[in-house]
């Protein structure tokens, strides 16, 4: 089993099985770099980091959206279900965290689909905001 190393700016050094690599092969909007991994700090939290291998300094925040969204779902585009070219596939959200639960939102409209070690952002055809609060009770709240 071949393993990378890389020294992240957020977690230190970290190794990575060579299997653990998700090519981007039009990388993220925004963003550079076509090699990520996904990291879990904490396997109790619903949340992981999409670390680039490439950039060290680079990780976002991400999380299944079915852990605050039961009802969400994708339905991809022709095009996009070619390029994603699989039966099942791990679907993450994009997390924008803020200083306050009631400022952490989801982007639910442009999902990150993963499968077979391929990693695509993908625009859901099912229409969803680009940022959903993720702690609604939280936000009601502080109102």
């Amino acid at each position: 089993m071949s393993i990378l190393t890389i020294e992240s700016s957020r977690f230190g050094t970290l190794e990575i099985a060579a299997e653990a690599v998700i090519e981007f092969p039009t990388g993220l909007v925004g963003l550079g770099g076509r090699r990520y991994t996904v990291v879990t700090p904490d396997a109790e939290s619903p949340f992981h980091w999409l670390h680039s291998i490439d950039d060290p300094s680079l990780a976002l925040p991400i999380t299944n959206p079915l852990v605050f969204f039961p009802e969400y779902s994708v339905e991809l585009s022709d095009a996009d279900l070619a390029r994603v070219g699989a039966d099942s596939a791990e679907v993450y959200v994009v997390v924008r965290a803020g200083s306050e639960l009631s400022d952490f939102s989801a982007n639910l409209h442009a999902p990150i689909v993963i499968a077979s070690g391929r990693g695509h952002q993908v625009i859901n055809e099912v229409p969803h905001a680009v940022r959903v609060p993720l702690f609604p009770v939280s936000a009601q709240a502080a109102a």
